[in-house]
């Protein structure tokens, strides 16, 4: 709304007087504010919680600053970034779950609700200059194209610049990058040394340094959100060599370790238990030789990603420290949930295996143990390294236990935390919903009742900015001032109030009412090990009529239990990219991101693909999907169409007959057996060139989507990516059907095919 004119307006200007708006600046004095957010980090992956990974620009802040040793976060990433920029509880705004799915309750829609405003549309109107760098996750995965619409996109949720991936995971060697509201290549090769964590510190350092030095009186809002450590657990090979062989004691001792190191740094309470093994986490020594090589190699490169990710923050702060701007800038470093279990017992050279629920293959991987951690890898570790990621903790990401959903949080703001606070401990209670409001309380701000025309609903977090006087060292003289915190995923359930929390882990299949609901007195029990259900019905029974009432309150209900059901491929939505079973592409265009390219592993598909080429030499991608680890590829080479599909790792090649000079109609048919093998046929002008059976399919193949006309990832060594293809490819059609159920006459075909191979 523009503001009332308070000069004068006559018939002429000598008659008439001037009148100009005060320029929009927050009151001076107003600090910087940076949040750093990490990925799937887990309460003791930082040296400054107890790790032995090196962390040493996490200890710089911790060293200028304050770490919460009781702070909680969702056990989900979108959930957690939603309330992390709201103030808000994740099922109140729309995010129960990631945003890569839509429920059809208010709960889960995939995006923000635009009566809670981000602290980007918070402090922008203020005179902040707002930047969002990195993982985003915020908006509905199916608007997440060229094509939009792009209103849950950063820019249009407050930030005034956004440089990085719209997703919840990317290839951090081959991200799919966004600049402002458009889709951009990176800047480099991974032959060239590209790594995102740098690229990402890189981009953010600019906009700070061109803000401060053509406006310093705007302070800057910096939205930091690594890709790390999320898998896959990718960096450089110097990262690489530096952990080469520091975890083959296994992780029986290294939890150890870790645990007693938490306990002499003072991160946990005294008497806190080590909880025991989770479920399925075998001890060290019972694993065999090979499990236990495979699985040093996976943590390995879960330490090296960790650690080259510290490096960047440290580039950061130094920056900030160059420009003078450092001690006064309010950051908060922090990790969205628990250490991930998505790496099974075993780990995965892939995580797409986990997303597949296929189980990794330990002979196929023994023999490529150096690419764990390079571009030839999407790898995640298994239960055992994640557990000590969470030590002391029981369970992990994606569970309410205090290893999905208690994380470490640093607080360092060198100009308006005391010095005397500097390098202290909080043990006050907090939850992620508690940022928001601590950061209008430090900047004197209430929160608007509206926001670009929306009523707004209140904001539900606690401010933390009393625990930032140096007395707030004792908890028990300055009690923690949250009353009350639920937790919900996916049917796990927990609330905490007064010290006490009851939690139910829920189990797959079963109804909400069989749960078995725990009870701790988390004050005295820091790593839930001492269950008091039994022995204390009556409070137990308080706790779970509580959490009923807040998860009525807070617009939890209806729960949904189904953990992956639906996640990435949702409901078609008309208007939407994959709201249909033709699709037609006039390259050269944009990559297309996952969710909104065809679903080219659930279901069969053919491709036709007009083409003119002047001579026999011109070859080139027509369309890929996926990464050297698992994809698939349509390119023309040495004047014959070929197929190549990229099964974890394990090629099958389909080559073609010659191809004729000039304009034709290329083709590939994908025939699949629902969970068996396809057939493929390649085709120009509609007749058969080229046949063969593919054995294996994966429903879902890369988080990394289709680019038409090249090929930047690289599926198979047979080129040199990007490849592009050098003649001109005019149009793409794609048509997907059902696949074939293993009683069709055709899938009998098939699978007697793949036996004659």
């Amino acid at each position: 709304m523009s503001e009332t004119f308070q000069g004068v307006i006559n018939r002429e200007v000598s008659d008439s007087e001037p009148w100009w708006p005060d320029p929009v600046l927050p009151p001076a004095g107003s600090p910087n504010l940076v949040v750093i957010l990490l990925d799937d980090t887990g309460f003791s992956h930082l040296s400054c919680f107890g790790s032995m990974i090196e962390t040493p620009s996490f200890d710089r802040l911790a060293a200028s600053g304050l770490r919460f040793a009781n702070f909680h976060t969702t056990a989900l990433c979108s959930p957690t970034r939603a309330c992390l920029l709201t103030g808000r509880n994740h099922h109140s705004v729309g995010m129960r779950a990631i945003s890569n799915f839509d429920t059809g309750f208010p709960n889960m829609r995939g995006r923000i609700s635009p009566t809670a405003a981000t602290l980007g549309e918070l402090l922008g109107p203020l005179g902040y200059a707002t930047m969002a760098v990195g993982k985003w996750h915020l908006a509905p995965m199916r608007e997440a194209s060229a094509a939009g619409p792009f209103t849950d996109w950063p820019l249009q949720r407050g930030f005034d610049r956004f440089y990085g991936f719209l997703n919840g995971e990317t290839d951090q060697f081959h991200p799919e990058l966004c600049a402002d509201n458009h889709f951009v290549d990176p800047p480099a090769t991974p032959e060239e040394g590209y790594h995102l964590s740098e690229d990402l510190v890189d981009r953010a350092i600019d906009m700070i340094r061109n803000q401060k030095s053509l406006v310093p009186e705007r302070p800057v809002f910096l939205y930091l959100a690594f890709g790390a450590t999320h898998a896959p657990h990718q960096a450089p090979d110097d990262y690489l060599a530096k952990y080469r062989g520091a975890f083959d004691e296994g992780w029986d001792v290294w939890r150890q370790r870790v645990y007693e190191r938490q306990l002499e740094l003072g991160v946990i309470p005294p008497g806190t238990e080590l909880a025991p093994r989770n479920p399925g986490v075998q001890p060290w020594d019972d694993l065999s030789a090979d499990e236990q090589a495979f699985a040093c190699r996976l943590q390995e490169a879960f330490a090296a990603f960790l650690d080259h990710t510290d490096a960047q923050v440290g580039r950061l702060l130094d920056a900030l420290a160059a420009q003078g701007e450092l001690d006064d800038t309010l950051v908060f470093a922090m990790s969205d949930n628990g250490a991930s279990q998505e790496g099974n017992a075993t780990g995965v050279m892939d995580e797409f295996r986990y997303f597949n629920n296929i189980e990794e293959d330990l002979d196929e991987v023994m023999g490529r143990l150096d690419d764990i951690g390079t571009r030839r890898s999407f790898p995640n570790y298994p239960w055992g390294w994640a557990q000590v990621g969470n030590t002391p903790s029981k369970r992990y990401k994606q569970n309410t236990h205090g290893g999905g959903v208690r994380d470490p949080l640093i607080v360092s703001w060198p100009a308006g935390i005391a010095s005397a606070c500097a390098g202290q401990i909080r043990s006050q209670f907090h939850h992620v919903t508690d940022i928001a409001p601590t950061v209008l309380e430090v900047l004197g701000v209430e929160p608007p009742a509206s926001v670009k025309g929306v009523d707004q609903q209140p904001i539900e977090g606690t401010s933390m900015a009393y625990a930032f006087a140096p007395d707030a060292a004792d908890a028990g003289a300055v009690p923690t001032r949250k009353e009350r915190q639920y937790f919900e995923m996916f049917g796990h359930r927990g609330i905490w109030s007064g010290g006490w929390k009851a939690v139910t882990y829920h189990r797959l299949g079963t109804a909400l009412a069989d749960d078995v609901w725990e009870l701790y007195h988390l004050d005295e029990d820091f790593s839930e090990t001492s269950d008091l259900a039994e022995s204390q019905p009556e409070k137990l029974a308080e706790m779970i009529d509580l959490f009923w009432t807040e998860a009525e309150r807070y617009g939890v209900l209806p729960i949904q239990t189904a953990p992956m059901t639906g996640l990435f491929a949702g409901r078609p939505v008309a208007g939407t990219p994959r709201a249909r079973d033709r699709f037609v592409y006039h390259p050269p265009m944009d990559r297309i991101p996952m969710d909104g390219a065809p679903p080219l592993g659930a279901r069969s598909w053919w491709l036709r693909a007009d083409v003119a080429r002047t001579s026999a030499g011109q070859g080139g991608v027509l369309l890929a999907v996926g990464t050297v680890n698992n994809g698939l590829v349509a390119y023309v080479k040495d004047n014959r169409l070929v197929y190549d599909h990229n099964y974890f790792a394990t090629h099958t090649t389909v080559r073609s007959d010659e191809l004729a000079v000039g304009d034709v109609t290329l083709g590939v048919e994908l025939t699949r057996v629902s969970r068996g093998p396809a057939r493929i046929r390649l085709t120009a002008d509609d007749e058969v060139i080229g046949e063969g059976v593919v054995p294996r399919v994966s429903v879902m193949i890369s988080s990394v989507g289709v680019d038409l006309g090249r090929n930047p990832t690289g599926i198979c060594d047979d080129y040199t990516a990007p490849f592009a293809f050098e003649g001109d490819l005019r149009r793409i059609e794609i048509v997907t059907e059902r696949a074939l159920r293993p009683e069709d006459e055709l899938a009998a075909e098939i699978r007697t095919a793949l036996g004659t191979q």
